[in-house]
């Protein structure tokens, strides 16, 4: 159940945090983790290091998946190496505190590229891929702030996240003649490095305090996204999976 061997699959910004914990996740039950970083190789490198510590396979491709030129050779090397791509997670992302009567231009526009233009640029690439096999799932991380709203100081990243969920609906239906499901997961609050930069460690444990299950764990998701990558969810598409320990989000 929820076996993933001989499956390639793709995780963006896996270096750390929870594009970690679903690479870990996916070579525990058999997937090859093509684990992705725009700019922190050694940590890339150890989560890779980590899985074949586990008897896991694992390579890792350096590429800022926010740039299309950077994505197309990117692309190009995972046909010539693996052939094909069975699944791709859009985990990508970044952001901000800045509030509305600071952000600049500038500000916008490189949330947007970090958490939504990669997305999409990766998705395209590896849809053509999944169309060539009749066969893909492709998964976003978006988070609970797409339907609630962001915290004081986030509405660009907010807006990223929203819009990852309109993507899902829209190319889950190009995908479903072609046997590609298109998901997202919105994780609430998971305990990882951006959470605790954003928040600080007095913040993070006032947040986790208002959580029925309190603060989530990276493998939360990972768990998660195993289940949307695997034949048992092969009729569930165009749907948001909440990971949120049970907070009333919505």
């Amino acid at each position: 159940m929820f076996d993933l061997t001989g499956k390639i699959a793709l995780v963006t910004g896996s270096s750390r945090g929870i594009g970690k914990g679903i690479a870990l996740a996916f070579a525990k039950q058999g997937a090859t983790v093509i684990v992705n970083c725009a700019n922190s190789v050694g940590a890339a490198e150890k989560t890779a290091e980590e899985i074949r510590a586990n008897g896991g396979r694992a390579a890792v491709m350096q590429a800022d998946v926010g740039e299309e030129d950077q994505v197309l050779a990117m692309f190009d090397r995972i046909r010539k190496e693996f052939g094909r791509l069975d699944i791709l997670v859009n985990c990508a992302g970044t952001s901000q505190d800045k509030d509305v009567f600071e952000m600049t231009k500038e500000d916008w526009d490189r949330i947007i590229r970090t958490n939504l233009t990669s997305g999409m640029l990766c998705s395209k690439q590896a849809m053509e891929m999944m169309r060539d096999q009749k066969y893909g799932r492709i998964i976003f991380i978006s988070s609970v702030v797409a339907e609630r709203g962001a915290l004081f100081g986030h509405i660009h990243y907010a807006a990223t996240k929203a819009g990852q969920i309109g993507i899902v609906k829209s190319m889950a239906r190009t995908g479903a003649p072609l046997n590609i499901t298109v998901n997202a997961i919105a994780p609430g609050l998971i305990l990882t490095e951006l959470l605790l930069k954003t928040h600080g460690e007095e913040g993070v444990k006032e947040l986790g305090a208002g959580i029925p299950l309190g603060l989530g764990r990276p493998e939360d998701v990972g768990a998660a996204a195993v289940y949307l990558a695997s034949d048992e969810a092969s009729y569930v598409t165009g749907a948001t999976l909440d990971v949120n320990g049970g907070a009333n989000f919505r």
